[in-house]
């Protein structure tokens, strides 16, 4: 069985990168896409077995597909996985997207209040490029991101997202990040975190996701519960070479006490998941066996 704790980050060394968003400022982004679907992806799937059998669970057990159509996704989904990391490469070397945004009133209501809020994000579609679009011009937006990701991505996203006001809380060992992210709220700012895996701590809740039971992190839904702040779903989902959808969703969580409403808010950010992986499976982005 392949391991439940996927951590991922961009693939190449740091000359191969920035050769890359050079590239990007001369090479149409979709004979970009054809090199990657055609040379990159079928030698990926032949010798990274460990994502290929979850994806091709994913499909078969999740999705209800038969053999030819659980390979043929998975190839869909790693072909995507990869346009959306050239679509990342794409940004940092000035190539500009498109987006439509479901419920934007909603975001700027939240940005423009005294209120802290949390924003929780998933390991689908691309949820970096929402970054690069809602702008945080009345209260700074920290995202929590992986500590282990190349110096060449990482440099560009302070880059672009600084211009946006938005302020990355990389994740340490020494968890002084959880510090970062506790005075992000004290200060009435917004604070994004992934809702989907888990990091370190075993707190979870068991819910119903894609027709089987599933383990997510608790601790992400408890720093709203405990504060009572307000709580929004933020997925990015890729629809055309230029173009993304992001969908803005409100989250619920009453109850008596923190683990009621931290739960509540859990579950009720697991059924929106839901429909927006149904809506794009082949954007479903957690390489390892989620539902074992």
């Amino acid at each position: 069985m392949a391991d439940k704790v996927w951590k991922g980050n961009t693939g190449g060394t740091t000359w191969m990168q920035r050769s890359l968003i050079t590239m990007m400022e001369f090479i149409p982004l979709r004979i970009m896409y054809v090199v990657i679907d055609i040379f990159v992806i079928p030698f990926y799937m032949l010798f990274v077995h460990q994502a290929y059998l979850a994806m091709y669970h994913f499909y078969r057990q999740r999705r209800g597909c038969s053999m030819l159509g659980a390979f043929m996704n998975v190839y869909r989904n790693e072909c995507k996985f990869a346009q959306i990391i050239l679509d990342r490469f794409y940004i940092y070397s000035g190539g500009k997207m498109e987006f439509k945004i479901d419920n934007f009133e909603l975001y700027e209501q939240l940005a423009k209040s005294d209120e802290a809020f949390v924003i929780y994000s998933a390991h689908i579609g691309n949820y970096e490029a929402a970054g690069y679009k809602l702008k945080a011009n009345n209260k700074r937006y920290n995202a929590l991101v992986y500590g282990g990701e190349s110096e060449t991505v990482m440099e560009n996203r302070r880059r672009l997202m600084a211009e946006n006001n938005i302020n990355m809380i990389v994740t340490k060992d020494d968890l002084s990040h959880l510090f970062e992210m506790n005075n992000a709220l004290s200060n009435g700012e917004s604070l994004s975190i992934p809702g989907d895996r888990m990091f370190g701590s075993q707190r979870h809740i068991t819910c119903s996701f894609m027709g089987a039971k599933a383990k997510f992190p608790l601790g992400p839904f408890a720093i709203a519960a405990q504060r009572e702040t307000p709580a929004i779903a933020i997925h990015v989902m890729k629809e055309k070479t230029h173009l993304y959808h992001i969908y803005i969703q409100k989250i619920h969580g009453e109850g008596k006490n923190i683990k009621e409403r931290a739960e509540n808010l859990a579950r009720d950010y697991v059924a929106g998941l839901e429909k927006v992986v149904n809506a794009y499976p082949t954007q479903w982005f957690n390489y390892y066996e989620f539902w074992a």
